[in-house]
């Protein structure tokens, strides 16, 4: 029909805001720490929830990673407030394990979306971080079919996946999106 305008689905408004704060960070118009709390009050807002059971879709993939990821970076960040530290080291124990719990549903989630898409034209490496608790551990993954899908892990396990699938490379390189990956929140 004409002049009808066609609904959004979950994943266009999730990925045009996100797209939307990504794109507000690269002009240096937020902070890391902004870019997370936005994404994050904005799952929390739309009552967003993960694909449980199967990811047969790369859409759905990538969407659980986006959720889990911005989930675990909110949980580690709560946990490292000074305020919350010295008044309530219950709360930061629970952000610590909530954390733990999403980054390993995002582990899982970009696995199956690997699967899913059969491990073609991936390519995974270490990348040069600032940080020494993450030197030679965090890899970023390449999904390069995908226009920007850069994924980030330390999983072992997944780490292992990658390289019996013969894609991941024993190098260290710079990360395809450094400037936020190597600043602090």
């Amino acid at each position: 029909m004409v002049g009808r305008k066609i609904p959004e689905n979950v994943f266009d408004k999730f990925f045009q805001h996100r797209d939307s704060l990504f794109i507000q960070f690269n002009n240096g118009d937020i902070t890391k720490r902004e870019f997370i709390e936005e994404h994050y009050y904005f799952i929390q807002r739309m009552n967003l929830k993960p694909f449980k059971h199967r990811i047969d879709s790369f859409e759905k993939g990538i969407y659980n990673y986006q959720y889990y990821n911005m989930l675990a970076k909110y949980c580690y960040m709560k946990a490292k407030d000074r305020r919350l530290i010295e008044k309530h080291p219950n709360v930061v124990r629970k952000y610590k394990e909530k954390g733990v719990y999403y980054y390993n549903q995002k582990d899982w989630s970009t696995l199956k979306l690997l699967e899913h898409i059969d491990f073609e034209n991936v390519e995974a490496y270490f990348i040069k971080v600032k940080s020494r608790v993450l030197k030679n551990k965090l890899y970023e993954i390449v999904l390069k079919d995908f226009k920007d899908v850069i994924l980030h892990s330390k999983s072992e396990y997944m780490l292992e996946r990658l390289r019996y699938e013969g894609v991941f490379e024993e190098e260290v390189r710079k990360s395809l999106i450094d400037d936020y990956i190597n600043q602090r929140y």
